[in-house]
């Protein structure tokens, strides 16, 4: 297959694996093709223990148009909605950091793409809307999901019910934007953004992602416990000990995530 038939590029680089959404004559519209592609590529990521950061992008100055509805499929809805499902929650359950990096239009499920990220990286030329009641639907991708827990019940019903199209400023003034850099700059802050995540303790920054996304659902004392049953297992790897012996010889520490539990009760024995 040629690079120009790919609709879903594939690039890794010192342990970041970057996605490219490559549809820009559709401003990388999700038809079905390209919703199974990335579905797949997402489970595929999770099993690659190689790659500890992902960046997700979109090609030809768009980020994601939403879905493609006028491919003309002749399939039960439910099954399309599957798709989207695949996709919403294999990006939700990774255990690695991810960053969205936005330069145009973010919309109505590629918007929801973007929100599934841990990070997200905007231009000044970037433009989001829940668009979903301009056609005449309700939202989804999990929009339902994430827009009260980033802006707020209220703020997340006038933006799916009004359907606005907002801009950078905005979307980081509300929390659904992390950084807003210039258009030449953003390639370079996304690659040294995504370094200092693949660079970091992977176990450790797994569990506290895990940890922050349950504790929106959780009470305190649940998240109190449940912080007390992951911090032992930092301690059975070998960046607990490499952080300290990297802070008492004035170094960057190197992180693995290396499983050292066996090799200490060898020692013991």
């Amino acid at each position: 297959m040629g690079a120009e038939e790919q609709t879903l590029l594939s690039a890794d680089r010192d342990g970041v694996r970057t996605l490219t959404l490559n549809r820009p004559e559709r401003r990388n519209a999700l038809d079905a093709r390209l919703w199974m592609e990335l579905a797949d590529a997402l489970r595929r990521l999770k099993r690659d223990t190689g790659i500890r950061a992902l960046v997700l992008t979109g090609a030809g100055g768009a980020f994601c148009s939403g879905a493609d509805i006028g491919t003309g499929e002749q399939i039960h809805p439910r099954y399309k909605l599957d798709r989207l499902t695949d996709v919403a929650l294999a990006l939700h359950e990774l255990a690695i950091p991810t960053i969205a990096k936005v330069d145009g239009v973010a919309v109505g499920a590629g918007w929801n793409l973007a929100l599934g990220c841990d990070l997200v990286v905007a231009t000044p030329q970037s433009r989001f809307c829940q668009i979903f009641s301009k056609r005449g639907l309700s939202v989804d991708l999990g929009g339902s999901w994430l827009l009260p827990k980033i802006v707020g019940l209220q703020q997340a019903k006038r933006l799916v019910l009004l359907a606005d199209m907002i801009g950078a400023d905005e979307a980081h003034a509300l929390g659904l934007v992390t950084w807003v850099r210039p258009a030449e700059d953003i390639d370079a802050f996304v690659d040294e953004l995504a370094r200092r995540l693949a660079d970091g303790p992977p176990f450790a920054l797994a569990q506290s992602k895990a940890l922050l996304n349950d504790g929106a659902n959780v009470t305190l004392r649940e998240a109190l416990a449940n912080e007390a049953r992951a911090q032992p297992g930092n301690f059975a790897t070998a960046d607990s000990a490499e952080a300290y012996a990297a802070f008492a010889a004035k170094r960057d520490p190197e992180f693995t995530g290396a499983w050292t539990l066996n090799e200490r009760t060898e020692e013991q024995r």
